[in-house]
């Protein structure tokens, strides 16, 4: 069934009509913008609780960061630098960084030809879709995953592999989409590497504002294995019902987030949403589950969401730096003796909490409390 909305003064009344929305040979809905858009009722599929869809005039007051006296090195800048991190991080985890030495030329380039992908016939965007338990690919609105609360939203992700000097990021591209998308592997290829070079840059920061070795993180980092992902949200008549990515926390260990003007992200505070303002010169950082396990929950992995526009179209470039699969994930020693504290959480690797987000849970405000017990039961032998 298809559900369409009338608001009156009071409260919504919802009136069920037939479905027509496409679906394919199993049932499930196919995410199809171009024909949805033209319809006044949205598939139930798209439907999220009232509790997950209460609004926000409220803006955040997150700090905004110049990343470019703490790169020259300059001591003044860097205090200052240092001290709204270590505010921002321990009250949601959420800031914005400037003067981040990537050129705003690279990231037009690779939103206008990320735009050719998401433009591309549903069926074309089918034939590279995300395979079960992967993450590259195309998904659409994660229906290959999930039958309820379904974003409203498409994805495009792919690895990057730091120190590999092979450009995979092009071969993916190349393989995945075709030759004539070599180009846009190009993009991505020089669009990943600048993030690399941002996210060590922001976890020698973060290292500093803990009070530790300047370089225990980045070493740490150097050789992951992060994520890109391309998000496209189209407009939606109901956008009051839905949303383009449900509440949820990062289960990776940082975020580096570049919005169009549009907007839509919001974090939840204090329980309040507030929203993000975006900035064209600004990236959004915030911490990830992994990375409040490496520093023994000083630092806050925020619960945020996005929310979808009725006329307009929203994009997002976002960055998940995450460690290389097999390095075991915990606080380092010189943390720990300075806060005196226990242990918060018991060791793992990433491998493992990427398999359980990837194939046994739906990541939310509690992916590391479920997730535990869950390694526990399986490796009974993990240190607290």
């Amino acid at each position: 069934m298809s559900l369409s909305v009338l608001m009156d003064s009071s409260s919504p009344t919802i009136l069920l009509h037939p479905s027509i929305e496409p679906r394919d040979e199993t049932g499930s809905v196919l995410f199809d913008p171009s024909k949805l858009q033209k319809q006044s009722s949205l598939p139930s599929e798209f439907i999220w609780p009232c509790g997950d869809l209460v609004h926000t005039q409220e803006e955040l007051n997150e700090p905004l960061i110049d990343l470019g006296g703490f790169i020259k090195g300059d001591e003044e800048a860097t205090a200052h630098a240092v001290d709204l991190v270590k505010t921002a991080c321990s009250k949601h985890g959420f800031f914005q960084v400037t003067n981040h030495g990537v050129d705003s030329n690279l990231i037009q380039a690779a939103y206008q030809e990320i735009d050719a992908v998401f433009k591309l016939p549903l069926n074309k965007k089918l034939g590279f879709q995300r395979k079960p338990g992967g993450f590259s690919g195309y998904s659409a609105a994660h229906a290959d995953r999930f039958s309820a609360k379904l974003p409203w939203k498409e994805t495009f992700s792919f690895g990057y592999q730091g120190l590999n000097s092979d450009p995979s990021v092009v071969h993916y591209f190349s393989s995945a989409l075709g030759e004539d998308f070599e180009h846009t592997g190009w993009i991505y290829q020089k669009y990943c590497e600048k993030m690399r070079e941002l996210s060590l840059v922001i976890f020698e920061l973060l290292a500093i504002s803990l009070g530790i070795d300047r370089l225990h993180y980045r070493k740490f980092f150097e050789d992951g294995n992060s994520i890109m992902r391309c998000n496209y949200y189209p407009p939606c008549n109901n956008s009051g019902l839905t949303l383009g990515t449900g509440p949820h926390s990062d289960p990776t260990s940082l975020t580096i987030l570049h919005q169009d003007q549009v907007g839509g992200l919001e974090v939840f505070i204090n329980n309040k949403w507030y929203a993000v303002r975006p900035r064209q010169d600004a990236f959004v950082i915030n911490i990830g589950d992994t990375f409040m396990a490496l520093c023994n929950g000083r630092y806050k992995s925020c619960l945020h969401r996005a929310v979808v526009n009725k006329e307009r179209e929203r994009r997002s470039l976002v960055y998940f730096v995450c460690p290389k699969e097999d390095k075991i994930v915990r606080p380092p020693q010189d943390l720990m003796c300075r806060s005196g504290g226990p242990r918060v959480y018991p060791d793992f690797t990433w491998s493992d909490l990427l398999d359980f987000t990837q194939n046994h849970y739906r990541a939310d405000v509690a992916t590391l409390q479920s997730f535990f017990p869950w390694l526990l039961s399986s490796n009974p032998t993990s240190n607290f």
